[in-house]
């Protein structure tokens, strides 16, 4: 039986955004927390890199140091945090498994496990149900959305950062690691957004200039009353059009809301904008998807 019918291929494009429900099990999610808790045991972030995460476009990354931290990230393991979490001298205030807001964003070539994940006979499979010819991995993050501080994502798109030639060659695969509610900080989509195109774009400004990204164009103020909730159980695949509205609150409750996401690009006929703050490097070209 396909894991992916055409009725849903179909809803998909039509939306957006799809949910598969419980397409992963709990063993595997467990090993997915199991090996970030270890990385995270083991990381070693100087203290003039412990960068606090944000989308808010005026909280932009202005020191260099957390610049280049972050744009050298994607082909890397790197480490970013949520705010208040560090002490004037860059200590720990929280306990380091409660401190991380994110870690990317090549998981997928350096974690064992999220490797084996990311290019496992159910995602091929979905894959290929989208239709997706030469898919490539660009990045991939884990999130936390910590208990009671994880901070909320504002409503953008995700090709206003991971911009293609031409448009509609991205998309996202979030993985619910954990029960993702309305409480905790589900994602929340405008179905159909995904066919008005891009509003703004996130881009490289020019080597030594600080900030190092600046955005071209205005995220529009979206009405609140065309998001819908997407709470999915733990397991559960969320597939996401690289041009779909989303976003996600802030988690003021006491249970932690984590998951993994992956972003692919179709490279049949398309290209990778040079203008990107992620670029592939010689050490990590993208991975293609199919093995």
């Amino acid at each position: 039986m396909a894991l992916v019918t055409d009725e849903q291929v179909q809803k998909f494009f039509k939306n957006g955004f799809l949910v598969l429900e419980q397409l992963f099990t709990a063993e595997e999610c467990e090993s997915m927390q199991k090996e970030i808790r270890r990385i995270i045991q083991e990381m070693d972030v100087p203290p003039h890199l412990r960068t606090e995460f944000s989308t808010q476009q005026e909280e932009q990354l202005h020191a260099q140091g957390s610049a280049d931290y972050f744009l050298t990230s994607g082909d890397k393991i790197c480490f970013f945090f949520e705010k208040g979490v560090f002490s004037q001298k860059g200590e720990f205030l929280v306990e380091r498994q409660k401190s991380v807001n994110k870690v990317g964003h090549a998981l997928h070539a350096y974690a064992p496990v999220f490797k084996n994940i990311t290019s496992s006979s159910k995602i091929q499979e979905v894959a290929h149900q989208l239709g997706l010819v030469k898919p490539v991995i660009v990045q991939s993050m884990y999130i936390f959305k910590q208990p009671n501080i994880g901070g909320e994502v504002t409503p953008h798109q995700d090709a206003t950062f991971l911009y293609t030639e031409p448009l509609g060659r991205i998309i996202g695969f979030w993985i619910a690691v954990e029960d993702a509610t309305e409480q905790n900080g589900c994602l929340w989509f405008i179905p159909g957004s995904h066919k008005d195109g891009i509003s703004r774009r996130m881009v490289r400004t020019p080597p030594g200039t600080i900030p190092c990204t600046k955005f071209m164009g205005e995220e529009p103020n979206y009405n609140d009353e065309l998001f819908v909730p997407a709470p999915v159980p733990k397991g559960s695949l969320v597939l996401i059009h690289g041009e779909v509205v989303h976003k996600s609150e802030l988690n003021t409750s006491s249970d932690s809301r984590h998951a993994y996401s992956f972003h692919v690009m179709e490279s049949e006929n398309a290209s990778w904008s040079p203008d990107n703050w992620l670029q592939p490097s010689s050490g990590l070209p993208f991975p293609t998807l199919y093995t």
